[in-house]
């Protein structure tokens, strides 16, 4: 008997590749559902039909349902294409009439071997069907050359039986390690894995009831030696026999090699290879599985953001940060359990998919749960993150995937901060999504100021620094600003955290330092030798590698003296990386800059650190200056903060005096320098100008 195959699939390339595979076999290709039927009625000797599901025209299932209604084409066994992901279609395919499926990307001997079940099964059909005779091939001839396990019986329990036997070929017994006799001692129950022989029982049971005629399953068989062999099986009933016994055919195909590289492919393909948890193409499968189903009371998303490991990487190395991303994989996953499913959707971020919890506050406790796991993790890495909450509401359920983990998304980054160790919980809303519409605004600003031709703007202030020796302006702090088209003014403290998160800071920050040099040459040109600016950077631009060598390009471009230049940095940045921050501030050091210390004592440093830190001017935070104002002097740890810098060598900066009453404390108790309202608020450049020569005038 000749095997006759079609092949229907609208890609040329996957026809081209199934066709070369089975180049033994007769195949015929056809691009579409309307072609393949046009061929089958024209072609009565085609008998499997190899059919993509997915095609224009006239789809796979189309098809199908075609080939039901025709009598005719009852003939052809047909085995669809399907995808990975396409677990309902594949069930729709069998009812529909299939045999069997094959997903998609197609593996060459995993098709192969299916091919040559089917076409065992096609050939021992078309033997059985014959009256067989001395001059017709023998059962036994066929019994012994079939390359595939051939067994008839009218066992009809998978358990003990004294019923027969009747034949078992060796290919058989090399399949199952078991023969003729061990089969009917034991049952073929015996032979089944526990975790397949559930399914196998119901469909045996629609088998001897007569629902079905026959039945196709994928199963794994536990051979004597206790090793696990996967097979592709078909049962078929052969009718009643003398005794009025059903006499059964097993039909098996040993395809342990091909399955373990299809399981392993599954695996990969559903599965995040690092941490081994479920990855997004596999959550996003279960997400819509359990919109369309509705069987669940509420459903909720509590998505965990760690994008801010990667602050770790540039000192640390990749593979640092992976680590502790699969250490809190592993312990987030203990947080798991029927109810609630762990997935990591992408490199840093985790989604926790919760089904039928009682109210909002039991996603708070449990949100309130993995910060503590997660602050535990990284706490010797001050590493922060953030925990977004949204509810899938009904209005949710027909939105597209992309824009649920949006939502997602902006509610896990509204508290995430680079300089904090504290895990945030926030809430998805609808002010979250006019705040997050704010933010785009100031985004595509700033990157509108980049690309330049823009009614955005950024530009500067400079606040004016008085030397408490002097009674003289012996400097600027420049602090940059921001007007948008759409917005107005736009606080720094906002923007400046946007541009931080998005890494617009460094091409941000490297225009600030130009503008800020720009206004040093000025001061020099007009006769302010000794006037110095002082900028404020970001950890995330000390982190960039060539951040140095720019500030110092720069410098030099400008033509100014890089001892009128200083750098201001939090206190906090320290907690990050303290070895590799004070690198550069050696480095920057060593070129003449000033380095000034912002917000002191509102960061993580020790006292043994501060002694360490190369720098030359620690600014007091306005935090402690207005202590001042509320609580008795002799309470107040202002004055040790000046005294204990001027023992490690730094001289002081107090930031916010606004108040006469403070800045007399703050000459009492030799503060070096101060900066606030109560001289000048800060100024724009044309101002800072006549500011300087009013003092001048007034010498």
């Amino acid at each position: 008997m000749s095997i006759k195959i079609l092949v229907v699939d609208d890609s040329a390339s996957d026809r081209l590749i199934i066709k070369s595979m089975l180049d033994d076999y007769d195949v015929t290709t056809a691009s579409d559902g309307i072609e393949a039927l046009d061929i089958l009625r024209k072609n009565q000797e085609l008998n499997l039909l190899i059919l993509d599901l997915n095609m224009p025209n006239m789809n796979g299932f189309e098809v199908l349902e075609e080939l039901k209604k025709d009598e005719k084409f009852k003939r052809v066994r047909t085995i669809i294409l399907t995808n990975y992901d396409e677990i309902e279609s594949e069930i729709k395919g069998l009812k529909l009439g299939a045999i069997d499926y094959v997903r998609k990307p197609i593996h060459i001997e995993s098709l192969r071997t299916r091919i040559d079940v089917h076409a065992a099964l096609l050939h021992l059909q078309h033997t059985l069907t014959q009256q067989l005779d001395e001059k017709t091939v023998s059962l036994d001839v066929l019994l012994k050359r079939a390359p595939i396990g051939i067994a008839i019986s009218n066992i009809n329990d998978p358990g003990h039986s004294e019923k027969r036997v009747i034949r078992v070929n060796e290919m058989f017994e090399k399949i199952t390690g078991r023969t003729k006799k061990d089969l009917a001692k034991y049952g073929w129950g015996s032979l089944t894995h526990p975790e397949d022989l559930d399914a196998e029982l119901e469909l045996f049971k629609q088998l001897k009831a007569g629902v079905i005629n026959n039945y196709k399953i994928e199963k794994r068989i536990i051979k004597s030696n206790g090793d696990i062999v996967w097979v592709d099986m078909t049962v078929a009933s052969l009718g009643r026999n003398e005794n009025d016994f059903y006499n059964y055919i097993c039909l098996l195909q040993d395809v342990t090699t091909h399955k373990e590289l299809e399981l392993q492919r599954e695996y990969l393909n559903t599965h995040d290879e690092w941490t081994g948890l479920h990855n997004r193409r596999h959550f996003v499968s279960l997400f819509k599985r359990a919109l369309e189903s509705r069987k669940h009371s509420k459903i909720a998303l509590l998505g965990v953001n760690l994008n801010s490991v990667h602050v770790l990487a540039v000192n640390y190395g990749y593979m640092y940060t992976q680590k502790l991303v699969k250490h809190a994989s592993e312990v987030l996953n203990e947080l798991t359990n029927k109810n609630i499913k762990l997935f990591l959707t992408h490199e840093n971020r985790f989604i926790f998919f919760i089904t039928d919890y009682h109210d909002k506050q039991e996603l708070f406790d449990f949100a309130e749960k993995i910060a503590n796991a997660m602050e535990t993790v990284f706490k010797t890495d001050r590493i922060s993150g953030g925990i977004g909450i949204l509810e899938i509401e009904e209005s949710d359920y027909e939105l597209e995937m992309d824009m649920v983990l949006r939502k997602l998304l902006i509610a896990s980054e509204q508290s995430i901060s680079l300089f904090s160790k504290d895990f945030e919980i926030s809430y998805y809303d609808s002010e979250i999504d006019t705040k997050v519409n704010r933010e785009r605004i100031i985004r595509d600003a700033l990157n509108n100021i980049l690309s330049g031709g823009t009614e955005d703007e950024l530009y500067l202030h400079f606040q004016p620094i008085l030397d408490l020796k002097t009674n003289s302006i012996c400097g600027f702090e420049a602090l940059a600003r921001l007007r948008t088209e759409k917005l107005g003014i736009v606080p720094p403290p906002e923007f400046i955290s946007i541009a931080e998160k998005t890494k617009l800071i460094i091409p941000i920050g490297e225009l600030i330092n130009q503008k800020a040099l720009n206004f040093l040459h000025k001061l020099n040109e007009q006769g302010y030798k000794n006037m110095s600016v002082t900028i404020n950077v970001s950890a995330i631009q000390l982190y960039s590698p060539d951040f140095v060598r720019k500030i110092l390009e720069l410098i030099i471009n400008m033509d100014v003296n890089p001892k009128n230049v200083g750098i201001e940095i939090t206190e906090s940045v320290f907690a990050i990386d303290y070895d590799y921050i004070n690198s550069h501030l050696i480095m920057l050091k060593q070129a003449g800059i000033q380095i000034y210390i912002d917000d002191f004592g509102t960061g993580y440093s020790s006292l043994a650190r501060e002694s360490e830190l190369k720098m030359d001017f620690l600014k007091i935070d306005k935090y402690f200056i207005d202590k001042l104002c509320t609580h008795d002097h002799g309470q107040c740890i202002t004055s040790d903060i000046i005294s204990m810098a001027h023992k490690l060598g730094h001289l002081t900066v107090a930031e916010g005096v606004e108040k006469e009453s403070q800045l007399q404390y703050l000459k009492e108790h030799n503060c070096d320098r101060i900066q606030g309202y109560i001289f000048s608020k800060p100024l724009s450049e044309d101002d800072a100008f006549k500011l300087l020569l009013e003092e001048k005038n007034q010498r």
